[in-house]
């Protein structure tokens, strides 16, 4: 596996144990790769906004720090980053009061030129995925685009759509514009329904406790 997918994996791992479908993480951005330095907004859209839902994340700098400690500002259910740095990449989540979790976010932040725009959440067989190589100021450069390490095509306009994707789809993309470098690699998820489910069979796979995430605070 590469490296960074398991370093993404072993930061996720711990909040499969207690995820609920409570409470949804979305990113305005709506990609996964971020440039060094911009700003963005990370949003629990709650079905019950009486728990409590606050933003929480993993880096490999801090473990389980909420939104307003010491990263971001907090406004309710929602945390706002007003410049990002490499060291904000890691899995972003929502959390209640009683210690339910939504689903997580992997966010890699970069200080190179290119990015990945890609999905943030597992994408269900049958649908279409794009896929953008940009630059800050361009996304419109022909780029070569990679997946598990292989060229898969370039194309023209630095835009890539898979359509129908199936599970063959899945794994690590990447992609790279001539003279200006490549970007960091992302994981695409592909599951055979709605995106919760891959949550379900990662705690199932991974057989977990429900108190797996608080036992040490027992």
């Amino acid at each position: 596996m590469d490296q960074t997918s398991l370093q993404t994996l072993l930061l996720v791992l711990p909040l499969l144990c207690d995820t609920t479908n409570q409470a949804r993480l979305s990113v305005s951005s709506n990609s996964s790769q971020l440039f060094k330095g911009q700003s963005v907004s990370l949003s629990c859209e709650e079905d019950d906004s009486s728990a409590g839902w606050t933003l929480w994340r993993n880096t490999s700098r801090d473990n389980r720090i909420e939104c307003g400690t010491n990263w971001g500002k907090s406004n309710g259910s929602s945390c706002f980053i007003k410049y990002i740095s490499s060291q904000d990449s890691g899995v972003y989540w929502c959390e209640s009061r009683d210690g339910s979790t939504s689903n997580s976010i992997t966010i890699t932040v970069t200080g190179g030129a290119v990015i990945l725009q890609s999905p943030v959440l597992p994408v269900m067989e049958g649908h279409d995925v794009s896929l953008r190589c940009a630059m800050k100021n361009s996304s419109k450069l022909p780029a070569d685009f990679y997946k598990d390490g292989s060229l898969i095509r370039t194309e023209p306009t630095g835009h890539m759509t898979i359509h129908h994707v199936t599970k063959s789809d899945e794994g690590l993309y990447k992609c790279h514009i001539s003279s200006h470098g490549e970007s960091p690699p992302s994981w695409i998820y592909i599951t055979e329904s709605e995106p919760e489910v891959i949550y379900s069979s990662l705690k199932s796979t991974f057989n977990c406790q429900p108190s797996h995430l608080h036992s040490s605070e027992q």
